[in-house]
């Protein structure tokens, strides 16, 4: 069985800490949840371990949010894994922050990133997860505000956010994406 962890986000040093990259965050927790580390590959960053029997690919798109779909498919072909074993980690601005939640399918919320890997893959059918990052910000600064820092409050409750999405992402390739959704969404 392989699996491929997608954590959406931007690339380069004046995005690294940003609410926009928490996919890039998450995939790096999984990393080193497993002393595992990353290299750069085509059309990302890359590592890839075995883990209960499983061999996980994780990616960080070096494509940018916006054409994230062309490294998606790539890696996907690359390693012959289905659409089903594929889980897109993104930020959400409908949720409060810290909050997770798994679907299996659905929109892409206005969300780019989304929005390209549904028009790449022709389907809104692949499992994600997202994390709550607020929406905390006045009229037209969104794009401000997503690209903005943590605050001090937000950065000191990410380690334990970024723990639960580790388990949650072990939880997906081991119990299934149903009861996933059951044990972690809204977590």
């Amino acid at each position: 069985m392989k699996y491929l962890i997608v954590g959406l986000g931007n690339p380069g040093a004046e995005y690294e800490d940003t609410r926009h990259n928490i996919g890039f965050k998450v995939v790096d927790a999984i990393a080193q949840s497993r002393g595992a580390s990353f290299a750069p590959a085509r059309l990302g960053d890359v590592s890839t371990f075995r883990f209960k029997a499983r061999t996980f690919v994780l990616l960080k798109p070096s494509t940018y949010m916006n054409l994230s779909g062309k490294a998606v498919r790539y890696w996907m072909d690359a390693e012959k894994i289905p659409v089903e074993n594929v889980f897109v980690i993104t930020d959400d601005l409908a949720l409060p922050f810290g909050t997770l939640r798994i679907r299996g399918k659905g929109s892409d919320g206005g969300h780019n990133g989304l929005k390209d890997i549904q028009s790449v893959l022709n389907t809104t059918q692949y499992p994600r997860l997202r994390f709550g990052i607020g929406d905390a910000f006045h009229r037209g600064a969104q794009v401000d505000y997503v690209l903005g820092k943590w605050t001090a409050e937000e950065r000191n409750a990410l380690p334990e956010r970024l723990e639960r999405c580790v388990e949650s992402t072990w939880s997906f390739a081991t119990a299934g994406l149903g009861r996933t959704m059951n044990a972690f969404n809204n977590t």
